[in-house]
């Protein structure tokens, strides 16, 4: 249900039949006031200017063509042709109703569902997985289970670095590591061990010869080097597996995709367009042109496939990976969910890609651009000797202080009880903080702001959904077992029941804009909403009618579905109890 789409369309019928033309839309938005209706349509002004006519008396006419049906009980002009829209109090009951019955709270799968793409995360399997692989990790598993969650068909491609000459050195001193230890020994911390590799790579004298003979034998097919690979790969892979489970992210192995993977393709994709003459050879290097993106002096800009000694770049196996997307796994929406620093190459990447015709205009190819992390000295996220932070190290840490805040705020609960709920506090507070801010842009770390239980965070949103569920108990009934009808007698009652039929419409705009931050905000009105109700409408106090309890049990029901459900796809856990 998208109460928005459904007053646009009678909007839009009554601008019609009022001889508006039909490039003049109604523009349907919440009001941001009391007193001024539920929604408004602003598409009165705009329509008078192209139409040269009076704006208040244009929407007049608006509203005189409208079909209210039982869904608008009234509509008011204001000011100089805004028209405000009230909701029919017994129409929106209706709708908690059908919602309450419904497993999904009445939001349909979409009625032409897609098949989408998502590259996401994308660790280096050479090494492990830091704080610059967080925000690509759980922006892109939000919006994959967001769309999943709308009926598409949701292909998820974790696009790992698995190839390329750093992989010679590591195999080479991986050689020499079997000879003492297992390779699951010799992997146990990656970090250390590439760290080992670079220095022999830098100070031993043969061995970086050994890691270039590694590289031609690995990009030649020899058996036994790919064996070794093939172990490299495994166990790195297991590396990132910890982390996913850790973080409640939906990656599996079956849906890693490594550069490795295009490998055949490189050289024919290069073939075919310097035969297209979309790429020319250049000083020895292969490269495309782009006349689309010159710059103010008129020159192209260059983009690289093929370097002078014949090896492949980053910009051939996007371009690989595009083609492949498009035309074996038959996408019709393609997102890369990659750090904004990464804008100008992928730009180059999607313009090749359609001159080169690798994929139909009818699919969507987006680059879904993140911020960094910043420390709160203001720049990128270190350790305080300025080391990379290790991302099994940050959820670590942020289970361990939610651990012991739980334990402050609960000293009643068991060390099990504790240790399960500060597990979904920590990483529900670290996932929050950054899907919360705008991915666009950059945020800082905060400890103490990101675990507080006030605020728009995920320790307050989980502890919402806590204190809506400790009702039942005290009132000691489940919600299947209410009867009686939802009724909206007092205007907290009335704003609680708009904001849970907004769901629909804003997981739609989230679907459409990929922006996650929507759906949190959504989640912590919803839940300062509840609060306000709350406050304002007594539910198991004495004195209140059996009709006013039952319905407001079954508002405070649907409140504690539509926040688990949305928590949930952000991929944060909610719980019984905190």
């Amino acid at each position: 249900m998208n109460i928005r789409q459904l007053l646009s369309d009678k909007v839009q019928a009554a601008m019609t039949a009022a001889g508006i033309p039909e490039q003049c839309g109604p523009v349907i938005a919440p009001s941001k006031k009391a007193g001024f209706g539920d929604y408004q349509a602003n598409g009165a002004m705009a329509a008078a200017k192209r139409m040269g006519t009076n704006p208040r008396e244009l929407a007049a006419k608006i509203v005189e063509q409208l079909d209210k049906g039982d869904m608008i009980e009234k509509a008011e002009i204001a000011g100089p042709g805004f028209i405000n829209l009230h909701l029919s109090e017994q129409w929106l009951a209706d709708r908690l109703e059908t919602a309450e019955r419904d497993s999904r709270l009445n939001i349909a799968p979409e009625g032409e569902p897609q098949t989408v793409v998502i590259d996401y995360s994308s660790p280096n399997l050479a090494k492990e997985m830091h704080v610059g692989h967080l925000r690509s990790t759980i922006i892109g598993d939000a919006l994959a289970r967001l769309l999943e969650f709308q009926g598409h068909k949701v292909i998820r491609q974790n696009h790992m670095g698995d190839w390329g000459t750093q992989f010679g050195m590591l195999l080479a001193h991986l050689s020499d590591k079997l000879e003492n230890n297992d390779a699951e020994v010799a992997l146990a911390d990656l970090e250390v061990f590439y760290r080992e590799a670079k220095i022999r790579f830098d100070e031993e004298e043969g061995f970086d010869d050994r890691a270039r003979e590694y590289v031609v034998k690995l990009q030649s097919g020899d058996p036994e080097c790919l064996k070794l690979w093939q172990q490299f790969i495994d166990i790195s892979i297991s590396h990132s597996e910890e982390i996913y489970d850790k973080l409640n992210v939906t990656l599996k192995r079956s849906d890693v995709y490594g550069e490795s993977r295009y490998n055949d393709d490189l050289p024919v994709l290069v073939e075919e367009l310097l035969d297209k003459g979309i790429a020319v050879r250049d000083q020895g290097a292969v490269v495309v042109f782009l006349e689309e993106m010159a710059d103010k002096e008129g020159n192209p800009s260059p983009m690289i496939i093929q370097k002078k000694g014949g090896g492949y770049l980053y910009s051939t196996t996007d371009l690989a990976g595009i083609r492949y997307r498009a035309n074996k796994l038959h996408a019709d929406r393609i997102l890369i969910v990659v750090d904004a620093r990464q804008s100008l190459h992928l730009q180059q990447a999607f313009t090749a890609a359609r001159k080169a015709g690798f994929l139909p205009d009818s699919v969507s190819l987006e680059h879904c651009a993140f911020g960094t992390m910043m420390g709160e000295d203001g720049k990128p996220f270190k350790t305080r000797t300025g080391g990379t932070v290790k991302l099994a190290a940050l959820l670590d840490e942020a289970i361990e202080r939610a651990q012991k805040l739980v334990a402050e705020k609960n000293p009643e609960l068991g060390a099990e009880a504790c240790a399960e709920i500060g597990h979904k506090v920590g990483i529900g507070a670290v996932k929050y903080a950054d899907l919360s801010r705008t991915r666009t842009n950059d945020y800082v770390f905060n400890w103490d702001a990101m675990l507080s239980f006030e605020g728009n965070t995920a320790p307050y949103l989980q502890y919402a959904y806590t204190r809506v569920r400790s009702i039942f108990r005290r009132a000691g009934v489940e919600p299947a077992e209410l009867t009686g009808a939802i009724t909206l007698k007092t205007p907290e009652e009335r704003a609680l029941a708009i904001k849970l039929c907004q769901f629909g419409e804003v997981l739609q705009q989230v679907a459409r804009d990929t922006y996650p931050h929507i759906l949190c905000s959504y989640l912590y009105d919803l839940a300062s909403a509840y609060m306000a109700f709350y406050e304002a409408c007594p539910v198991l106090k004495e004195g209140v009618s059996e009709e006013d309890k039952q319905s407001r049990l079954r508002l405070c029901d649907l409140v504690a579905r539509t926040l688990a459900t949305g928590l949930d796809l952000l991929g944060i856990e909610v719980m019984e109890k905190m």
